[in-house]
């Protein structure tokens, strides 16, 4: 990778009209992360200095864009004049970076992978003074198309619009992402006019422009997923599958075994350790580590959780933020943990809910049990302590402790201290009645033979 500095200019001005959204387009998620934040990520990866060029009402763009590169550098573009114009937005960084590199990206074009950038300073290491990043869609409709000449120099780039039929059929397409290595950029761009279709001053034609000035040239082609723009909803979903699937092959490159990968849904900041197996259907929400050797079974919905080693999870189990699964501990079908610290070894097998709470190790959780953890004012906590014996259909009334090696009764409403090695019991006595149920079924069936024979 190029040593010299880098400029990153990442234009953000984009009002997106065809997302048919209130949110700014480039703040729309793939895998729970703003399209920009995605960008910005990948262009702080490759190391550099970035300029975000936003549009006069993007103070969400902007910050969003701070949020993840704090010191990066905000400019207004103050109308949309094209692509030139945008990038001449951030003259003061051009400036104070004379002599770095410049790398155009879009804000819309998040899947650009850290070695595509590195490509495309490498053309510039290789001679070329600018250096366009091209590929080949299935349908070139609506791209501009690379003009090279016999020596396979980039001469031009024109605009579908204002293409000529032959053209047109050029299946070598612009991704819009430039790099440039010129002293004076600004002087550059300053020259582009805009005599074409859209009455815009095109980033493009500093190819042209820079021909004539003796810069040359040169096209970097990459796979058409890496420079994939959003600018519909089809395209946002296009955008997330090929995240997904990248994100997938890597981790199962890295030892981890997904039954139905296609399946399995992950975040921008899932960590999966080797030897975890993740059954079908299963979705990790932001903030989710995952622990070597851990079983994830199918259906199971799991977001700003932790899952500690050997953990065995699911199936149809639901982790909220604050869950903390330690080590071989069980937490089985139906049951929703939530802001939770299970211990060493503890089960929750069946159809609970532990909310706002600690259960220690070794400690067994009876289905049907309850932390009640919100009186509908304030959130209180249950502890359970090591080795504790929960019952089935338990209801924990916190703010409660119960006490190590404890054992609480099965259908118990528990709304007091347990002592450690207690038995605590919380219902009325059986009661029985010889005969009853027999003379209820005669009476109800005399019953409604009466209200038949009066209809």
């Amino acid at each position: 990778m190029s040593s010299r500095p880098c400029l990153f200019v990442v234009l953000a001005a984009g009002k997106g009209t065809r997302m048919k959204s209130s949110l700014p387009k480039v703040l729309h998620k793939i895998a729970g992360q703003s399209m920009i934040a995605h960008l910005l990520t990948t262009a702080s990866e490759v190391g550099g200095d970035i300029a975000v060029v936003v549009a006069p009402d993007g103070d969400a763009v902007a910050a969003e864009a701070t949020r993840i590169v704090p010191d990066a550098k905000i400019f207004v573009q103050a109308s949309q004049r094209g692509t030139a114009d945008a990038v001449l937005a951030a003259k003061p960084a051009l400036e104070q970076h004379g002599g770095a590199d410049v790398v155009v990206l879009f804000a819309d074009t998040p899947l650009v992978r850290p070695e595509v950038l590195a490509r495309l300073r490498a053309a510039l290491d290789a001679g070329s003074r600018i250096a366009v990043l091209g590929f080949n869609p299935k349908d070139p409709t609506g791209y501009g198309r690379l003009l090279r000449s016999g020596d396979g120099a980039l001469i031009g780039i024109r605009e579908e619009k204002d293409a000529t039929a032959a053209e047109k059929k050029i299946g070598l397409c612009n991704s819009g992402v430039m790099a440039f290595r010129v002293p004076d950029l600004t002087g550059l761009l300053s020259r582009i006019g805009d005599a074409n279709a859209k009455g815009e001053y095109y980033l493009t034609d500093s190819v042209a422009v820079g021909g004539e000035m003796g810069v040359r040239a040169t096209v970097v082609e990459c796979r058409a997923d890496d420079v994939l723009g959003i600018n519909t909803r089809e395209q946002l979903a296009e955008a997330e599958a090929i995240w997904q699937a990248r994100a997938r092959s890597e981790m199962m490159r890295n030892g981890v075994t997904m039954i139905a990968p296609e399946t399995v849904w992950l975040s921008f900041d899932t960590q999966i350790a080797s030897d975890v197996t993740i059954e079908p259907n299963v979705i990790f929400g932001p903030g989710v580590t995952v622990e070597e050797g851990a079983q994830i079974l199918g259906f199971c919905h799991v977001e700003r959780s932790i899952i500690g080693k050997g953990v065995r999870l699911g199936p149809f189990a639901r982790l909220r933020p604050g869950a903390r699964l330690g080590e071989n501990a069980h937490i089985g079908n139906f049951v929703e943990v939530k802001n939770t610290t299970v211990g060493v070894g503890a089960k929750a097998n069946h159809l609970s809910y532990l909310g706002d709470g600690d259960v220690g190790a070794g400690a067994n959780i009876g289905a049907g049990t309850i932390f009640c953890n919100y009186d509908g004012f304030n959130k209180e906590k249950t502890e359970i302590g090591e080795g504790a014996f929960v019952g089935s259909n338990t209801s924990l009334v916190a703010p409660v402790k119960v006490g190590k090696d404890a054992y609480i009764g099965s259908g118990s409403v528990i709304t007091k201290d347990v002592s450690p090695g207690a038995l605590a019991l919380s219902r009325s006595a059986q009661e029985e009645r010889p005969g009853w149920a027999d003379k209820f079924r005669i009476m109800m069936t005399r019953r409604k033979a009466a209200q038949k024979n009066k209809s």
